[in-house]
């Protein structure tokens, strides 16, 4: 709304003016209704008054025009004909009656119409008149068809008689409409001045009654930086000043709880753990954002149920037990939407015990790491116990042969020693997989990050497998598509390759067919390792890159594996910024793709 406008807005009376104003208009139009009804009759009054005293003037001037002449049938035409001339000198119609009531002249009636005419000697003025008063009277004439007012006097005529003097009503009538249209005016316009007044006096009045109003107004909306002049120093003005400090404080107050507010929800929102409130209903109070981003729930969750929002019933179940107990309550639950979690949950009532229960605070810890670590750990101990006691369980059984009080031959001991070799080596290959992998994980493994020509490296390490190539009668070669020059390790990438092919070998049945192409793809360098050899049910697909995982694990211990290999060789990708994947199909083939990042040089250099 426009500056013009909100100013018309304060302007437009409100509800309590124009009650004030309905109600002033009320007593003004009343006032002004009574008045004009008494006003117009003492008019009408006054006005009658005055009119019959000038008929009665006029009829004693007729009287003495008509001084000696009788009042009798025989001097009708002498009447009649000074009727006629009075009444041209009156304005007025003039009457001459006999004593019994006979009209013996008429201005208003022709000559040869009177003897037709109605005796008047029951006329309440001519009555009057007869009986020696001055009578008068108001009514319509039947004889000229016209409203009039009669004053009618004795004559002088000793035979008596009666003279009357009549004058249309209407006169009358319109000096009382004048009157009338004159006090319609003046009250319509007393009562525009006094609304204008009550209007102007009202919104004074009312004006800093609005002010209040708007300030509680924006109070209530939360509007807390309403401003409401200091211009009244009356009684409304105290009670503007009150309000005025009242909002101030409560201004201070909420800037107080807000910044409260929002430094707990900053805390809150940068907690790693979850924090869940709910009242004695189950209902959530407060919950960061982390509890939003475990369930993966959507909204705000505030004002809605553990169930509803969460849809986790073992949360709830133990939200429960703990507003049950005084003490904390806690536990591992799994949450398996969106995503896998492990979560520890902390939950205790609020407040302490003895005061009554309000609600219950949780606190959620992401342990998925730690399950995963947990369970990475036992899977370690266990796997490397199995794989260490086969070789020491051979190394052990053939060493007691040896060290035992019976003769044995040379070609025997001999066989025993090559078998206590054999696991000898393939734990010493163990240990040191184990302390590799243990290096890389850790970050100990030192890493030189140069520029590699890695399609040399890959023909490179082709030739150097040639002779098991060769005794396997596969087919391999590499492809490259551009310099194909990486930012890596040397050695790491040669240990790479070497794992990949060197398994290749192994699960590539004779006459198979391997390839590794290496290719240029934007601001990496991509290498595929791909063979026709058994392939990797898809089961497993998900599970190769773990420490002693097998697919086929009698198989696995009898090319002479560890285990380790493609444990080693994720991690040796991961550490230089690439990243590894593998697709098989059961008895079609494997690749595996990993990707390291190009170098910016335009050439690299073997490093051997």
């Amino acid at each position: 709304m426009n500056a013009a406008g909100r100013r018309l807005d304060r302007l437009r009376p409100s509800a309590s003016q124009l009650r004030r104003m309905g109600a002033l208009a009320a007593v003004v139009g009343s006032v002004i209704a009574i008045s004009g009804l008494f006003a117009e009759r003492s008019l009408r009054a006054r006005e009658l008054d005055r009119a019959h005293s000038q008929l009665e003037a006029r009829a004693r001037l007729v009287r003495e025009l008509v001084r000696g002449v009788d009042f009798v049938p025989a001097e009708m035409p002498r009447l009649d004909a000074l009727a006629d001339r009075a009444a041209e000198a009156a304005q007025a119609r003039i009457t001459l009656i006999a004593a019994d009531g006979r009209v013996l002249g008429d201005s208003d009636v022709p000559f040869d119409r009177l003897a037709g005419v109605e005796g008047h000697g029951a006329r309440p003025e001519v009555r009057a008149a007869l009986a020696g008063e001055t009578g008068s009277d108001a009514r319509r004439s039947a004889t000229v068809g016209r409203r009039l007012l009669y004053v009618a006097i004795p004559a002088q005529d000793p035979a008596g008689g009666a003279i009357r003097v009549a004058d249309d009503l209407p006169h009358l009538e319109a000096a009382i409409a004048d009157l009338r249209r004159m006090l319609a005016v003046a009250g319509a316009a007393g009562l525009a001045a006094s609304l204008l007044l009550t209007y102007a006096v009202s919104w004074l009045t009312l004006r800093p009654l609005r002010e209040l109003r708007g300030f509680t107004q924006a109070l209530a909306a939360g509007n807390l930086d309403y401003r409401i002049p200091r211009r009244f120093r009356d009684e409304l003005g105290g009670i503007s000043r009150s309000i005025r400090d009242l909002a101030e404080q409560l201004r201070e107050r909420v800037a107080d709880a807000t910044r409260g507010k929002e430094r707990l929800r900053a805390v809150l929102d940068g907690m790693v753990e979850g924090v869940l409130v709910v009242d004695e209903h189950h209902t959530i109070v407060l919950a960061n954002d982390r509890v939003a981003a475990f369930y993966g729930a959507r909204g705000p969750l505030q004002g809605r149920s553990v169930l509803g929002a969460l849809r986790d019933a073992d949360l709830d179940e133990l939200l429960g037990e703990s507003q049950r107990s005084d003490d904390p309550v806690g536990r591992t639950l799994e949450v398996p939407h969106p995503k896998h979690r492990t979560l520890r949950v902390q939950a205790a009532r609020f407040p302490a015990a003895p005061a009554p229960r309000l609600g219950t605070v949780a606190v959620l810890h992401d342990v998925t790491a730690l399950a995963r670590l947990e369970t990475m750990r036992r899977d370690f101990v266990a796997n490397a116990s199995h794989e260490l006691r086969t070789p020491l369980a051979a190394i052990r059984g053939f060493t007691e042969m040896l060290l035992g009080e019976g003769p044995i031959g040379e070609q025997q001991r001999r066989s025993h020693l090559a078998v206590i070799d054999r696991h000898a080596r393939r734990l010493s290959a163990l240990v040191d997989d184990l302390l590799e992998l243990s290096r890389i994980e850790s970050g100990e493994l030192p890493l030189e990050l140069q520029a590699v020509d890695v399609p040399a490296l890959a023909a490179g390490l082709l030739r150097d497998c040639e002779a098991r190539l060769r005794a396997k009668n596969l087919d391999a070669a590499s492809e490259a598509s551009g310099a194909a020059i990486a930012w890596a390790d040397p050695q790491a990438v040669w240990q790479i390759l070497s794992n990949l092919l060197d398994n290749a070998i192994k699960y590539t049945q004779a006459g198979g067919r391997i390839r590794i192409r290496v290719d240029e793809d934007g601001q990496r360098v991509s290498v595929a390792v791909e063979d026709d050899g058994t392939g990797i049910p898809e089961r497993d697909l998900g599970r190769i890159f773990e420490r002693f995982y097998r697919v086929d694990r009698a198989r696995s211990r009898a090319l002479g594996g560890t285990g380790l290999g493609l444990s080693i060789v994720k991690h040796l990708v991961q550490s230089q910024g690439g990243e590894i994947s593998v697709e098989s199909e059961l008895g079609r083939g494997t690749l595996f793709r990993f990707s390291v990042p190009r170098s910016a040089s335009p050439s690299g250099r073997l490093t051997d």
